[in-house]
């Protein structure tokens, strides 16, 4: 079994910090607990709250979020926090435990269509990752049993994963008409009986953590790390609401040229070409004048 590691995240609240591991935490489940009492059921937020300053507890996904009060600062503390939960989850101490009464939360799921034909999102009431995960083959996809089981649908070509919604590529030998309500069913069924979107020790969990993240932009030249916060603040909204993303590959300064990689239904799509000439394209060369000249698409 891997060693669990946890990293400190800043958040736009000063008295909020987020701790984030490389392993999940919970499974399509969000949890806040306001005082010890109120954490009967996590003994890991319980131990949390005999901090004097801790003043409420979040556990979602791969992070637990802790909000302080103002006794002290995170940079007296935030060390020994950080160490007391990695060496909790390594003790296999338990995060949350699952109670007997506890209703099964009803799941609901509807299909999208997207400017891909190819392409249907499939949107959920419940979060199914904390990042991106794209597939392009049942080989891809050992380390997600969700998307392994959705390939072995006949008509499925590739699955991208972001959120809480999975984009579907379909074979052109089947129709949407035909196939939607058997996969919306299948998925909503999937998320309702709680199994894992994600195995544990996926390295896909350490790679886009925001650690991991933060390491490589730092690698990045400084034109190349503008290009990234103009994708990430103007463009990644539009394509995600479309059940797809665009990202940064790599920008070449003697030829002006920026790549790009297109995942989920941006890849493929027919009016892709359209929306980064006219879209990207010239949004880049307007805000980073003389430094953009084009746009080279790759399909992810």
């Amino acid at each position: 079994m891997k060693k669990i590691e946890v990293s400190i995240q800043e958040t736009n609240n000063p008295t909020i910090l987020k701790f984030e591991a490389n392993s999940f935490l919970t499974q399509y489940e969000s949890f806040e607990f306001n005082n010890i009492d109120d954490a009967k059921n996590s003994p890991l937020a319980q131990q949390l709250f005999y901090l004097p300053f801790v003043k409420k507890v979040y556990i979602s996904g791969n992070f637990v979020a802790i909000e302080r009060f103002d006794i002290v600062t995170w940079n007296d503390v935030q060390n020994e926090v950080r160490e007391q939960i990695e060496n909790y989850l390594n003790s296999d101490g338990v995060v949350v435990a699952p109670t007997e009464t506890k209703k099964k939360t009803a799941v609901t799921v509807y299909a999208e269509s997207t400017p891909n034909p190819a392409v249907t999102k499939f949107v959920a009431n419940k979060n199914l990752t904390p990042f991106m995960l794209e597939f392009t083959s049942i080989d891809e996809a050992k380390t997600s049993p969700f998307a392994t089981e959705l390939f072995h649908f006949p008509f499925v070509k590739s699955v991208f994963i972001d959120k809480n919604y999975v984009s579907i590529t379909k074979y052109d030998v089947a129709e949407w008409n035909d196939i939607t309500i058997e996969l919306r069913e299948f998925i909503r069924t999937y998320i309702e009986n709680g199994k894992a979107v994600v195995t544990d020790d996926a390295p896909e969990i350490t790679k886009n953590s925001e650690v991991a993240k933060e390491e490589q932009f730092e690698t990045l030249d400084d034109i190349s790390k503008e290009i990234v916060n103009i994708l990430e603040e103007y463009v990644k909204p539009a394509v995600a609401s479309d059940g797809g993303n665009i990202q940064f590959e790599s920008y070449d300064a003697d030829t002006k040229k920026v790549k790009v990689i297109l995942q989920g239904a941006c890849s493929g799509c027919p009016s892709s070409t359209f929306t980064l000439k006219n879209g990207i394209e010239n949004m880049l060369k307007e805000m980073l004048q003389g430094k953009v000249e084009t746009v080279e698409a790759i399909n992810g």
